[in-house]
């Protein structure tokens, strides 16, 4: 495994990083195997699962060292335990955090997400918030993640101001959507934050495991009602049918098709880790062997050819709903 620094900071965190949005229920063997495989870096959030994926996150990381560990935790959606509201006013901000930090067993989260952007609190509310608890030591490092590039430009001058260490984003960046490249990852390079790359495997479709008319059992087409609500309506036979040829490409770079999907992002050196769901340690084990891999031009070039008309580019779409690519 190999390790990056996020943006100009100075934390260093696994290039591959493990999620538990839809996975939470099957992550006691994938936590042991991501940490056999080096992965230091875990992500969930406090409305996944009602607060369930956290707690999952806690009882699998406990007795770990805890310095050699970076978990990230994000805030905006209601997380499930009975409190009023959602979104990043002050009192939900704070409420949330110290929920988060129950559910995890943990003292302090080391980047604490701000999972979308809330058009209805003042910026400079939210980031007086979070100076408050970086100060009381319960939050190490601050990111957004799905914001435009406009946003994180507010962001960034709120963070200098209240003196927040802002470092990250996460965006959906994937061989399939590439939305950010235009305005978000050039503005967060221009800042100093450095990208979490979500969505790399755009919901399995870049496993190579979909074929048009086959869904394999087991998969998450075939899981639970979010899971199935995820994939399947990105099942299209055109789609389906240009990645299946990214599998001859993968062949010749010695790589299964996930592992070059996992290695295209990290070629982008403003992604400082790519984060990945997995539902056994099969899957994991095999998606760390992405990190250090260097792609040369012919496979960069092969990889566009395929996709075409496929990959998506408009800045425009700077947001989508989490089910999407």
């Amino acid at each position: 495994m190999q390790y990056r620094r996020v943006g100009s900071s100075g934390l260093m965190i696994s290039e591959i990083a493990l999620g538990n949005w839809l996975t939470h229920a099957d992550s006691a063997e994938t936590v042991s195997a991501a940490r056999d495989a080096g992965i230091t870096t875990f992500q969930t959030a406090a409305a996944w699962g009602g607060g369930a994926a956290e707690e999952a996150l806690g009882r699998e990381l406990a007795g770990a060292p805890r310095d050699d560990l970076v978990i990230c935790t994000g805030v905006y959606w209601i997380d499930g335990q009975g409190q009023s509201g959602a979104g990043l006013s002050r009192k939900y901000l704070t409420a949330s955090l110290h929920g988060s930090l129950r559910r995890l067993g943990v003292g302090h989260i080391d980047v604490f997400q701000l999972l979308r952007f809330d058009h209805r609190t003042p910026i400079d509310e939210t980031f007086l918030a979070l100076s408050d608890l970086v100060r009381q030591g319960k939050i190490l490092y601050v990111g957004t993640a799905e914001w435009t590039a406009e946003q994180i430009t507010r962001a960034s001058v709120a963070a200098q101001r209240y003196n927040v260490p802002l470092i990250a984003n996460q965006a959906l960046y994937s061989m399939l959507w590439r939305v950010a490249e235009a305005q978000v990852i050039p503005t967060c390079e221009r800042e100093g934050l450095g990208q979490f790359a979500a969505v790399p495997l755009a919901q399995g479709l870049l496993t190579g495991k979909y074929r048009p008319g086959h869904i394999p059992p087991g998969s998450r087409a075939t899981g639970t009602p979010e899971m199935r609500t995820a994939v399947r309506p990105l099942l299209m036979p055109d789609l389906l049918e240009r990645i299946s040829l990214l599998r001859g490409v993968a062949d010749d770079a010695g790589l299964t098709t996930a592992q070059l999907a996992l290695a295209w992002t990290l070629q982008r050196s403003n992604v400082a880790t790519s984060v990945v769901g997995a539902r056994s340690a099969a899957q994991i084990t095999e998606n760390a062997k992405s990190s250090g891999i260097q792609l040369d031009l012919d496979v960069l070039n092969q990889v566009d050819h395929l996709l075409g008309s496929s990959v998506q580019t408009d800045p425009r779409l700077a947001w989508i709903p989490p089910a999407s690519l």
